[in-house]
């Protein structure tokens, strides 16, 4: 029986995009783009994700992207800019099953700064009895570890648990140790759907 719901944050229940901090300072959206393809990148901010502060990573990349460290330099400075509201539906889900106060948790990546800066902008997780996130343990998803750990702070073995992620290879690794795990793909009727099944809602 699933007693619980473990939310991922990003994508999940929040969009985030880094092309966002650059709208004002790169106008052309093709250029801003190619931006944050090559220089802030994704991959490049997984950095802070697993533990590395925000200055460390700026000066590393501007010592690597000499000509665009003003640009680089926004990225830590405007960091917020990259979250621009909820993800549709999700929201709704979350109200529901605390109505019915279903235990609600959440496992995300994410930095200790740039959690700091995001966590009081959304009351929605005032929901989760419990949040684990990457930086502040210095474990990061798709690992192992960071599941282990989750459920023991959450105090429910894995299978008791519904967890939700956009990432397949998270949904991967938590299926591999026992989780029931949906593979979030931007469609909260799906995930509701999923929650009709198993009785949750």
């Amino acid at each position: 029986m699933i007693e619980a719901v473990v939310w991922d944050i990003g994508r999940v229940l929040v969009e985030w995009d880094l092309s966002l901090i650059y709208v004002d300072a790169i106008p052309d959206a093709a250029k801003r783009q190619r931006f944050v393809a090559d220089v802030v990148t994704e991959q490049w901010h997984m950095q802070h994700d697993a533990g590395v502060p925000f200055a460390t990573m700026v000066a590393a990349r501007q010592a690597e992207f000499p000509q665009h460290a003003d640009l680089i330099a926004l990225y830590a400075a405007n960091w917020l800019d990259s979250i621009p509201g909820p993800v549709a539906g999700t929201h709704d889900l979350i109200e529901r099953l605390a109505a019915q106060s279903i235990p609600q948790y959440a496992i995300t990546n994410f930095g200790v700064e740039a959690w700091a800066l995001f966590r009081p902008t959304f009351p929605i997780l005032d929901h989760m009895q419990d949040i684990v996130v990457s930086g502040v343990e210095r474990l990061v998803k798709p690992g192992e570890a960071i599941f282990d750990l989750a459920a023991s702070r959450f105090g429910r073995a894995p299978e008791t648990m519904l967890f939700i992620d956009d990432s397949a290879a998270n949904v991967e690794t938590a299926r591999r140790l026992g989780w029931n795990a949906f593979h979030f793909l931007g469609d909260a009727e799906a995930v509701e759907a999923e929650m009709v099944r198993l009785g949750l809602v």
